[in-house]
């Protein structure tokens, strides 16, 4: 295992065009150590009971399904029959024949709401139960766990015995919000290789993938009323200096058929996309391409090491009218019930410098540049809520004052603290636990990152419900995320790099019963996770015990 390990880890700092050639060799090494009986699931279950038989599958094992389950049903086949090269027919056969797999809705466990379920694996039958089909998807996905690693594998894969141990498992997740924030602004990340990562978010129960779409660097959705938005905008020599990457160079957008895409495939692996239309700062794509919704009066002083650029949106009417567009066809696109706005580090000297919205500001009675970022954030608010659709955003928007309806995602400890406190919603994103970006061990060989460091055991000590909170505070606890800023991965190999294992830690954070976490465990339990990713061509940072718990 080790081996394994050492030449993973290798690997992993190796140019993603170089990955590839490698990969047949991993294989190998992975295939030599698969094996059954391992009790490895990622998330831990809120309640597991081994017992010392295994069922065995055969060419003949069907699975049983219903009306209900059928969908869920030709999931689990698709996904065993191409390692096993078994069939795995979907038949309606009554429930109790042996060497079968049984799917079946049971409103009583209705108690463990909707994603809940319960797995009874005997040398005889598996059986899975729960009260909506979201359970049953979860359900399989521990069942998958429960196989040789090599389950995960697209070809088939021989001198394997397909075998799962016999356990009793009743499990439902602690959070509603299960996630991460890929950002594909600064650098953007093809149609193929999020359809991998959603499929590795699936696989650990993760459930919303935030996309950061707009940015400084560059506009990333197609907004068919402002075509020039999506026009490839490339930073200064200066910018790229200051940043230490090529970040918005590769041009590159997702139609609005490759979104509609992108939500079907999330869509039918029970994870819901939320878009991100950042405003009213982190403008600088949208007011390059359309100058007339940015404060271009504001005499603003250079910035050091790059030439001043505006990044915020101005507060006229003109502007709003022109996000009201944008949204208008972004929710054409996303069903999701929130929608982001940002709402993050915006430079208000910009509004203080500018004579038309410092008019603006004594037009609309303003008192504070706050109040400006304020007012802006509640005519989305209203204009969303017009629309059936909930406004989420960064702490930031609390500022000024924000209306009750709209939900905080709260990057800092303070902010997450306070916002539930002050009876928001609130989503936990916290740089300190949180912020995959960040680098992941002091080891010299790691590629270029933030200069902060969140280790993996950080990242799983990460508590998402504040101390302190009363029961109806804690209510408004809905979930928490990883974040992937992109400013230093300019590939889907590099953030795969970033993401996995710590999002791994996150799963288990915001899924398993807090009582129930345990480290020691978790990092015995990766070491065959790490299969599972090498099998799916899912890059990662292997597990480093002498480094990973500093």
């Amino acid at each position: 295992m080790r081996k394994l390990i050492e030449i993973l880890f290798l690997l992993a700092l190796i140019p993603a065009g170089l990955l590839a050639q490698q990969h047949d060799a991993v294989r190998s090494e992975v295939r030599i150590l698969t094996g059954a009986g391992e009790i490895a699931t990622i998330p831990m279950p809120a309640s597991l009971t081994v017992s010392e038989g295994v069922f065995v599958c055969r060419p003949d094992t069907v699975i049983h399904a219903g009306p209900e389950t059928r969908d869920v049903a030709e999931q689990l086949s698709h996904y065993l029959r191409p390692a096993t090269g078994y069939a795995f027919r979907v038949v309606d056969r009554p429930a109790g024949k042996d060497n079968g797999i049984q799917l079946s809705m049971d409103r009583s466990l209705s108690r463990l709401g909707r994603e809940g379920y319960r797995l009874e694996v005997s040398s005889r039958r598996i059986v899975l139960r729960a009260a909506a089909p979201a359970g049953l998807f979860y359900g399989v996905q521990t069942l998958r766990q429960l196989f040789p690693p090599a389950i995960y594998s697209a070809a088939k894969w021989s001198g394997v015995e397909w075998t799962v141990p016999e356990v009793s498992i009743e499990d439902a997740p602690r959070l509603e919000w299960r996630g991460a924030m890929v950002d594909v602004a600064r650098h953007f990340m093809p149609k193929a290789d999020l359809y991998r990562f959603i499929d590795a978010m699936a696989a650990l129960k993760l459930n919303h993938l935030h996309l950061h779409l707009t940015d400084n660097q560059a506009w990333r959705i197609e907004i068919r009323k402002y075509p020039q938005l999506t026009a490839q905008r490339n930073p200064t020599l200066e910018e790229q200096a200051q940043s230490g990457c090529n970040c918005g160079l590769q041009g590159g957008f997702y139609t609005q058929d490759d979104l509609r895409q992108i939500v079907a495939y999330a869509s039918a692996r029970y994870i819901t996309v939320v878009p991100e239309i950042e405003m009213p700062g982190h403008a600088g794509a949208a007011v390059s391409a359309l100058p007339e919704m940015g404060n271009l009066d504001a005499v603003m002083a250079p910035e050091k090491g790059a030439p001043y650029r505006h990044r915020v949106f101005s507060p006229q009417e003109k502007t709003t009218l022109f996000l009201e567009d944008v949204l208008a066809e972004v929710l054409d696109v996303f069903p999701s019930e929130f929608i982001h706005i940002g709402g993050d580090e915006v430079r208000k000297d910009e509004w203080q410098n500018s004579p038309s919205a410092q008019a603006r500001m004594r037009q609309l009675g303003l008192k504070t540049l706050d109040e400006i970022q304020s007012y802006m954030v509640d005519r989305m608010q209203k204009f969303l809520k017009s629309r059936g659709r909930r406004l989420i955003g960064w702490s930031e928007i609390m500022q000024g004052g924000l209306s009750k309806e709209a939900t905080v995602m709260a990057w800092s400890l303070p902010a997450a603290d306070r916002a539930p406190r002050d009876g928001y919603e609130v989503v936990l994103a916290p740089s300190e636990h949180t912020y995959f970006d960040y680098y992941q061990s002091h080891d010299p060989r790691e590629p270029l990152s933030h200069h902060y460091y969140l280790p993996l055991k950080r990242a799983y000590a990460f508590d998402p419900v504040p101390p302190g909170l009363t029961a109806a505070q804690a209510r408004k606890v809905l979930g928490a995320q990883g974040q992937l800023w992109t400013l230093y991965m300019p590939t889907p190999y590099h953030l795969e790099y970033m993401a996995f294992p710590r999002l791994a830690a996150l799963a288990e954070v915001v899924w398993t019963p807090a009582a129930k976490k345990d480290y020691e465990s978790f990092k015995t339990r990766l070491i065959t996770q790490q299969q599972r990713w090498s099998i799916m061509g899912v890059n990662f940072r292997p597990l480093n015990p002498t480094t990973d718990d500093e």
